[in-house]
């Protein structure tokens, strides 16, 4: 559980932490939409290098991205086994018994694959960047245009903003379960398949209580300083973009215009 990072932010003093929020969610989503796009390993290797020219630029520390992918690592497995097991095209890589692997099956897994991991390595960056207060901010201002048609831009920002914040302290709980559970006598990790569900029963049930009683602590807590959903609000800080913001959107915006090149010319 301590290695899932998403939502932690980091305070450091580094150029990525200074950008507006919206500018990092802008280049987030653009970025995301380039991936999806079949540029080839050449393309997937110019996304690599921007997104760890950022990564090192954010001064965050190599372990603590490759600990927001280990939990990704059994998904990433079980997608190797079921694409050989399903996909028959291309070349004969390897034959195992009763069992043949193909070439097709090992390349759409590698790219699903790298896939992931770029998507994984973008957001952590995000929210290890970005305090959670900005976050708000920043998701509030990108969908305000949608207000128009009635969409509750605050309020979708606020849900947001807590559902990330609250990821940290739900993993710290859990560790904190466990441990209890331990103390006790209990086996999360050996003994009967039987047992083992009883176990996590025995793990789930106080974090739901916990998860609850913190959601009713939040909501009491913004209902004493006269939180109003819907209500128009003043802000104590004004999100202003700047020449570094234009920037990092201009790069996100070539790196798609790269891709989707790539794409039609591979």
């Amino acid at each position: 559980m301590g290695n899932i990072t998403l939502g932690r932010y980091i305070p450091l003093d580094s150029p990525i932490h200074k950008l507006d929020p919206r500018a990092k969610i802008g280049a987030m989503i653009i970025t995301l939409i380039a991936i999806f796009f079949p540029a080839g390993w050449i393309g997937y290797g110019i996304i690599f290098a921007a997104v760890s020219y950022v990564i090192i630029r954010s001064k965050l520390s190599p372990v603590f991205i490759w600990k927001s992918m280990k939990p990704m690592l059994l998904m990433m497995a079980f997608l190797m086994v079921i694409n050989i097991l399903v996909i028959h095209t291309g070349d004969v890589l390897v034959t195992i018994g009763p069992l043949t692997i193909y070439t097709d099956a090992v390349m759409q897994t590698l790219y699903i694959i790298v896939r992931l991991l770029l998507m994984i390595m973008i957001t952590t960056c995000l929210t290890a960047t970005t305090k959670p207060l900005d976050m708000t901010l920043g998701i509030e201002d990108l969908l305000k245009p949608f207000e128009k048609i009635g969409v509750p831009s605050h309020e979708i920002a606020m849900l947001i903003s807590i559902a990330l914040r609250f990821i940290p302290d739900l993993i710290d709980e859990t560790n904190r379960i466990i441990k209890a559970q331990e103390s006790r006598g209990v086996d999360l990790k050996e003994g009967k398949f039987s047992e083992r569900i009883m176990a996590i029963l025995s793990l789930i049930v106080p974090l739901f209580v916990s998860a609850f009683q913190r959601a009713d602590d939040l909501a009491n807590a913004m209902e004493a300083r006269g939180y109003q959903p819907g209500e128009k609000r003043t802000r104590y800080k004004v999100l202003k973009m700047k020449g570094a913001d234009w920037a990092l959107i201009f790069c996100a915006t070539a790196i798609l215009i790269c891709m989707i090149v790539l794409a039609y010319v591979i």
